[in-house]
């Protein structure tokens, strides 16, 4: 059975000015999804499932889901935000979904193997989606034994600025103990990257892994979901921004003992657009990869 890739799709994209899922950035108007989907088939991956808000259905699957037709199965799911477990209710005020988690417990119904996790405004690289393909098949079957891909924090560093990450750490076998964010990563005019924290300044070392949020996991990985959030809704529910965040639930289960998760090393340079100054960096960079053979140009000719 081949592994589906589910797309974090939900974001109004709110500090970049709009709705930048939608956004062609390729030179003939590829969205940054479109490259992911392209990586992925080219990687194995059966089907793609995204979940998105239902306010802008109807243009996503004009602009995004028709370009996929007849080169790989695609479904959609919805975040809404009332679909809580039996018993809670949304608290007056409330505007935004509950998080990463809570998007990814949208897709139960519909994912029945293993699945990776990403989301729709980040490129991840070619190489990324291969590792975590081949990891995927390789737990078919299996219960627990989750995965993300661990990028270089020197490869994922913005030019405009410093960046937030989660620092990974590891123990001597390569699985993850514990993502730490730091908020304010970069590199410094002595060409050494370092975190900054208040007053203090902490060197991170080039190929420290850093999490983007690309994950593998088996469908046991929903039940856990459903019934960590319902302890997340007791403490946390009457709150209007409290978010369910996948790295908190991975947290859990690791520190639970009810699951492992693999850093994978990956060499793919990360880029993104947050803000519309990044615009005009990941036009040139898509540009550049065309230029160098490695996506033709359209992308779904």
């Amino acid at each position: 059975m081949k592994p589906t890739l589910f797309v974090l799709a939900a974001g109004m994209g709110s500090r970049y000015g709009g709705l930048k899922q939608l956004d062609g950035l390729g030179p003939n108007g590829e969205t940054i999804m479109d490259y992911s989907i392209y990586d992925a088939i080219q990687a194995g991956f059966g089907k793609v499932v995204f979940v998105i808000r239902r306010v802008f259905e109807q243009d996503f699957r004009e602009k995004i889901v028709s370009k996929y037709e007849n080169r790989i199965p695609v479904e959609l799911v919805f975040q809404d935000l009332d679909n809580l477990p039996a018993g809670f209710t949304v608290p007056e005020g409330r505007e935004k979904p509950w998080g990463t988690n809570h998007a990814v417990l949208m897709g139960k119904d519909v994912i029945n193997e293993p699945f990776a996790v990403i989301n729709a405004d980040d490129y991840y690289g070619q190489e990324s989606f291969k590792i975590l393909a081949d990891y995927l098949r390789s737990i078919e079957g299996t219960k627990g034994q989750y995965a993300m891909i661990g990028y270089r924090v020197a490869n994922t560093l913005s030019e405009s600025g410093s960046v937030a990450r989660g620092v990974c750490q590891t123990n001597e076998q390569g699985f993850l103990t514990t993502i730490t964010e730091r908020t304010k990563i970069l590199r410094e005019e002595d060409g050494v990257i370092r975190f900054i924290e208040g007053d203090e300044k902490t060197e991170l070392a080039e190929n420290t892994p850093v999490s983007m949020n690309m994950w593998a996991f088996t469908p046991d990985y929903f039940k856990h979901s459903e019934d960590f959030f319902v302890n997340f809704l007791r403490e946390h529910g009457n709150e209007l921004k409290s978010e369910f965040y996948i790295p908190t639930m991975v947290d859990h289960l690791i520190h639970s003992g009810k699951a492992t998760c693999r850093v994978l090393d990956s060499p793919s340079k990360w880029f993104g657009v947050t803000y519309a100054t990044d615009r005009p960096q990941v036009v040139a960079k898509f540009a550049q990869l065309v230029q160098n053979g490695i996506y033709p140009s359209p992308l779904f000719a």
